[in-house]
């Protein structure tokens, strides 16, 4: 089936089942391209023909999207025996280091996407490059042993396909505050939200989102967050 604005690629290859479904990777979607419906940090909604998709996207796809009416999301189908989820992402490169990140043992699409969420593309790829294991441990769910692997296996292959640039991190942009819940801005609900759907804990989140906004009350949804997933 292709709809107006939606892509499918058009591969074969080996065959799996889903609940008594065959599908082949000539199933899988390339793009979702449409109306932004909905938008949070964690979350993008496009309607593609009539039907809206809800995409899983990274911090980084959030901030270059945020504002549009219409977008272009590359997806990836995250197949599982009890979910099908899809993710989605601005660029070809990021689609690209999320695919290599799942292919390293223990890290799976959501921790893929903490990961990218807490790091660009080219930061992270010039962290690996650099064999920064110290920069990945900061991420909260990765380890020693997780960020070695990171480290080993993918040097190589991100250094083929990414084009790393010196890391240096960066500023991020501040805004007023529109409401408050308990000293939390309207951005710090916010970012609880979206650091909820990627598996935190509401507790331990809120008192980090709490502190973050202490420090400065002016802080983005997308600061409180970047910030967030190395102190939880």
């Amino acid at each position: 089936m292709r709809g107006r604005g939606l892509c499918l690629c058009a591969k074969a290859s080996a065959r799996r089942r889903i609940r008594g479904i065959e599908l082949t990777e000539c199933d899988m979607i390339d793009y979702i391209k449409g109306e932004l419906t909905e938008l949070t940090p964690a979350k993008a909604v496009v309607e593609a023909a009539g039907v809206g998709y809800e995409l899983g996207i990274s911090l980084t796809t959030y901030s270059q999207i945020e504002g549009k009416e219409q977008v272009k999301l590359y997806a990836y189908e995250d197949i599982r025996e009890d979910a099908w989820v899809l993710f989605g992402f601005a660029s070809k490169a990021e689609r690209e280091l999320f695919l290599l990140l799942i292919s390293v043992s223990g890290v799976g699409g959501n921790t893929a996407r903490t990961i990218l969420s807490s790091y660009s593309a080219q930061e992270l790829c010039s962290i690996i490059a650099e064999k920064n294991d110290g920069m990945l441990k900061r991420i909260k769910g990765i380890g020693g042993k997780t960020a070695q692997r990171i480290i080993v296996e993918l040097a190589d292959k991100v250094e083929k396909t990414m084009t790393p640039t010196p890391f240096g991190g960066g500023d991020e942009n501040a805004s007023a505050a529109a409401a408050r819940d308990g000293g939390i801005t309207q951005e710090g609900l916010e970012a609880i939200a979206a650091l909820q759907m990627l598996g935190f804990s509401p507790a331990p989140t809120k008192k980090v989102v709490k502190q973050l906004l202490e420090q400065d009350s002016t802080l983005t949804a997308e600061a409180i967050i970047k910030q967030a997933l190395k102190m939880i």
